[in-house]
């Protein structure tokens, strides 16, 4: 549905992105980079409000500069609070509702249904201007998905938002995902980022450094071992069993706690197989077991820094 070839944008001696080929389609992409990463230039060329300097970009197969065949099927969310503060809610995304070409009669439901839907009925009729940023950030998305739009661009979306606000939004870009519209989402906080989607574009200083699923892009990072991190009150039994395997580099016991310890293996997945079948057959207890590097904080520092 978004098809950038190898997309530059400058801004005098500054570069905004830099050499961007990627596909985006159906689902949630998220739009992943420290602040100043390019993450705002690149959804501003998506949403065709300015031009590539270099390159070519494609949304529906139509370049989506001032093209207003494409900006009726295309949601946005911006991350600035530029708003109508003498209005209320409901009037703004009724306004923006009918600029978009919601017939009349169908109106004053859709406004009424997308209010819901951001959890916002309470608070519709009250002025945008006395609204805290929760609030601000709930009807911007209103207004985003008021006129169904097949694709939708939120730039920080999860922005002032408490953590049942941020619950909510990820439920309902779940659902509008699910429905088949193609949802790109752009945050620095990693974290949000894992609660809505693995399908993940990895941006730093205008570059585009991975682009797919997190754990296959993970996985492909095998220059650094991998870590897992396991809780036993048989700790140092299971440290001497596990250093048998061919798999494994090292194990380290944890010095303040004797039920924790940390292995390195460049081979997780061999491990993984065989580390269930240990436990079974030596009966060792374990409390806890995770990977500190299946996540998107460690991808996102070995390939910036890595």
């Amino acid at each position: 549905m978004i098809q950038l070839n190898r997309v530059s944008r400058w801004y005098g001696q500054v570069i905004g992105v830099n050499d961007v080929s990627c596909l985006i389609d159906r689902g949630i992409t998220a739009l992943l980079g420290p602040n100043g990463a390019g993450k705002s230039t690149m959804m501003k060329l998506i949403t065709g409000q300015i031009r590539p300097t270099t390159g070519q970009i494609t949304v529906f197969g139509e370049r989506p500069f001032a093209n207003t065949r494409v900006f009726k099927r295309l949601g946005y969310c911006p991350e600035i609070e530029n708003s109508y503060d003498d209005m209320s809610g409901r009037e703004v995304v009724t306004m923006l509702g009918a600029f978009s070409g919601i017939p009349r009669d169908r109106l004053k439901s859709r406004v009424a249904e997308v209010i819901e839907m951001v959890g916002m009925t309470a608070n519709a009729d009250r002025k945008v201007g006395g609204y805290s940023k929760g609030m601000r950030q709930r009807i911007k998305i209103a207004q985003g998905i008021v006129h169904d739009p097949e694709i939708l661009i939120l730039d920080e979306p999860l922005n002032g938002l408490d953590p049942v606000g941020r619950r909510d939004v990820t439920l309902l870009l779940h659902e509008l995902g699910s429905q088949g519209k193609c949802v790109v989402v752009s945050s620095h906080i990693l974290y949000e980022v894992e609660m809505m989607t693995r399908n993940i574009l990895l941006m730093n200083k205008g570059r585009l450094l991975a682009q797919g699923d997190i754990y296959a892009i993970r996985s492909l990072i095998d220059r650094h071992p991998h870590r897992i991190a396991i809780e036993s009150p048989q700790a140092r039994q299971l440290a001497k069993r596990l250093l048998d395997l061919p798999c494994v580099l090292s194990v380290k016991l944890d010095a303040s706690d004797s039920r924790l310890l940390e292995l390195e293996t460049r081979q997780p997945d061999q491990f993984y197989a065989q580390f269930p079948e240990i436990v079974l057959e030596e009966r060792f207890r374990v409390i806890r077991f995770e990977s500190p590097d299946n996540n998107l904080e460690s991808v996102f520092s070995y390939l910036v820094n890595g």
